[in-house]
């Protein structure tokens, strides 16, 4: 766990919530400080939930201190302790498509995730997410991501069982000691020359939906190469040697070969769940992690896992 001021935050008292975990949230200090920890809960959620809410939550007891005594109108602030809660499962459309266990050891999981579905709670996507099925599933309540996919793109996930084993797993995609592999399927143009590798700068930032290249050094590297052709479809291979947010999609765009079904590039589109609107399930982005190949920090195998998912664009193109 995270340490802040030297002081290591206590486990939660609170167990998960189907395979999600509560809150965690550290008072502040600096001065200032209200005098009771309801007062500030009510200060800092008021805006977002409503004061009335959080009255609610404090009179139900759902806000506990490390202890897992609930908090009262009485209890002391003190910077520096904790406070946990589970938030309110606001309602989600449930995607109607499983995650597949493609192996399992007592060290990782690798999971093969259908499009639309999250990674890890995020959003409005909480509790049906990658993760919090697998907890739920397999019975590993302390199972997180080695890394993130896309919740639009579906493939192969690797996921750590216990967390003093997270750190070398994680190492392996941070010095980019995985070889990933991506399928997609685009528009087929005779006037891009492919095999080809495109190298841009990348800029992503909190609170746009979409990423975009600018002058500069380059950030992002993607192999792009053509495997087959049906018709006006064709299939590609995509090996990125970076992994910048968006890399396959905006530099396969930038080539004039946008993903069948991209809701963001070239253009943003309104978001499905916006004003009433529904996720069309039938239309998944057309891209697949195909294959994770790594070298097992621990035991030192090499591994490849191979996605058994097939793209439906590209089966409906014969």
């Amino acid at each position: 766990m995270a340490r802040r001021g030297g002081r290591k935050a206590p486990p939660s008292p609170l167990a998960q919530r189907d395979g999600v975990d509560p809150v965690r949230l550290r008072l502040p200090g600096g001065g200032g400080e209200p005098p009771t920890v309801a007062a500030y809960l009510l200060e800092r959620y008021a805006g977002a939930v409503g004061a009335e809410r959080v009255g609610a939550m404090l009179a139900e007891g759902r806000f506990v201190t490390a202890d897992g005594g609930p908090v009262t109108a009485g209890t002391a602030y003190e910077a520096g302790a904790y406070v946990w809660f589970h938030r309110d499962a606001a309602p989600e459309t449930a995607v109607p498509f499983e995650v597949r266990v493609v192996y399992r050891d007592e060290r990782i999981v690798v999971a093969d995730k259908p499009h639309f579905l999250a990674t890890t709670p995020r959003g409005r996507h909480v509790t049906d997410t990658a993760l919090a099925r697998l907890r739920r599933d397999c019975g590993l309540p302390e199972l997180s991501p080695a890394h993130r996919l896309d919740r639009l793109t579906a493939g192969l996930v690797l996921f750590v069982v216990r967390p003093g084993d997270r750190g070398a797993y994680q190492t392996l995609f941070r010095d980019r000691r995985v070889r990933k592999e991506y399928e997609a399927v685009a528009a087929y143009d005779p006037r891009v020359e492919l095999p080809r590798t495109v190298r841009s700068r990348i800029v992503k930032e909190r609170g746009r939906i979409a990423a975009w290249e600018e002058p500069g050094p380059p950030n992002a590297e993607s192999r792009v190469e053509l495997l087959e052709r049906r018709g006006a479809r064709g299939r590609y291979r995509l090996l990125p040697a970076t992994g910048r947010t968006h890399q396959l999609r905006l530099h396969m765009s930038a080539l004039g070969l946008p993903l069948l079904y991209d809701p963001v590039y070239p253009r943003v589109l309104p978001e499905p769940d916006s004003e009433g609107g529904r996720e069309d399930f039938t239309r998944p982005l057309q891209l697949l992690a195909r294959a994770l190949e790594f070298t097992d920090p621990v035991t030192g195998r090499a591994l490849r896992f191979d996605s058994a998912r097939e793209l439906a664009a590209w089966r409906e193109a014969l």
